[in-house]
């Protein structure tokens, strides 16, 4: 039986469908976790203390674990695992990332500079250190920390005196008055997502996600996914293609974020070596009804991937926003949502009790509705529909 350690944040909301990927599959699985579980003791070789944040020590600890029960492959769940699995995988052999590639997408000044070297189309960009004099390739420009995801501390600036007061607030958003940052020229236009998956270097676009609501800033809140997309993907395709080349990226998930100018002209935000955050990978099936962490799982223990085709039916997922800051008292309207033509499950993940604050403070979403439809407009609308009948109690 293959055997596979999932690399598990403490705080993700990822675990439960990599594993029910997993049981689908047949597939043994190791929980490797930067806090030891409750059931430790139990489980045995079966759950393993990892440290996600330093790839040496890490990944040692994923080489001890299999010299004791060997493993097959070793996947990252989200972000905070993604270097240690590639480190990991290397030292043992297994189909990986080269580490140093890996290591880029985390680090957004690391990134744009490798952009760079290889002529992608990208933003124009300046990394601010922690004594450098604040500066912007052009007005407007966007704030990025370095190294947090879902825009959270990315904030659009218009004028030259208010960059320094925003840098400061992106570094208190990192917890670190001294952090890099980088500035970058804002692109306006469309917004779309790739969802990829590399083999020998290889892209296979998996899906291609429009986002109906406009983001122009200040703050970049993403709300509605839905695919498939209404415009001529395949330029951004073929870009981020390029801008994998570029970082050295080889193999697994990719998610890529490319804004489409007034031209039509693709550019470049994101890259990522990892599949799509938080739930929405569940807007995603493939032939025979297969889901996007069992594609993942399959590509990484080299077991059959025949039909890689989306669905016919259009699909989208809604990441509920956190409107203002307080403790959740409650959802109200959550039985009429689902009740909406369409919608096809809704996921409230913020625990009542549960402090809660917006963008670009706020480090998570309310949640998640999925919908399906024949076409993505009627997706989108039922998405638009539910969350009007949403109540959300914060005081």
């Amino acid at each position: 039986m293959p055997r596979v350690l999932l690399l598990v944040p403490s705080f993700t909301y990822r675990a439960a469908d990599f594993m029910a990927a997993a049981t689908r599959l047949g597939v043994d699985v190791v929980i490797g976790s930067d806090r030891r579980q409750a059931l430790a003791a139990a489980m045995g070789d079966r759950a393993v203390v990892v440290d996600l944040y330093h790839a040496e020590v890490g990944a040692a600890a994923i080489v001890d674990l299999h010299r004791r029960a060997p493993i097959d492959a070793v996947v990252a769940v989200d972000d905070q695992g993604v270097v240690v699995a590639a480190e990991a995988a290397s030292r043992l052999g297994l189909a990986h990332n080269p580490p140093h590639a890996v290591a880029r997408t985390r680090d957004k000044v690391a990134m744009r500079r490798a952009l760079a070297a290889g002529g992608v189309r990208q933003p124009d960009f300046v990394a601010v250190g922690a004594h450098d004099t604040a500066s912007a390739p052009r007005f407007p420009c966007v704030v990025k920390p370095p190294n947090l995801s879902a825009s959270r501390g990315v904030i659009r600036v218009d004028r030259a005196e208010d960059l320094a007061a925003t840098i400061a607030r992106v570094r208190s958003i990192c917890g670190d008055a001294d952090a890099p940052v980088i500035v970058e020229a804002y692109v306006p236009g469309t917004e779309v997502a790739l969802e990829g998956l590399l083999t020998d270097g290889r892209l296979d676009v998996l899906a291609v996600f429009d986002k109906p609501d406009p983001l122009e800033g200040p703050y970049f809140e993403e709300t509605i996914y839905v695919t498939p997309s209404q415009i001529d993907w395949r330029p951004a395709a073929d870009l981020v293609q390029q801008a994998c080349e570029a970082i050295g990226l080889l193999e697994g998930p990719v998610h890529a974020e490319v804004r489409i100018d007034a031209g039509g002209e693709p550019w470049i935000l994101e890259v990522a070596a990892r599949s799509i955050g938080g739930l929405c990978g569940r807007a995603l099936r493939f032939g025979g009804g297969v889901g996007l962490e069992e594609v993942i799982l399959r590509h990484a223990l080299a077991l059959p991937l025949e039909d890689l085709t989306r669905e016919d039916a259009a699909a989208g997922v809604m990441m509920l926003p956190i409107a203002a800051a307080g403790r959740l008292e409650r959802v109200d309207g959550q039985e009429a949502a689902r009740a909406v033509p369409g919608i096809e499950g809704l996921e409230i993940t913020v625990p009542t009790g549960r402090r809660v604050e917006p963008l670009p403070e706020g480090d998570r979403y309310l949640g998640f509705l999925f919908a399906r439809g024949a076409a993505p407009a009627a997706v989108e609308g039922a998405l638009r529909a539910a969350h009007a009948l949403l109540e959300v109690v914060v005081t």
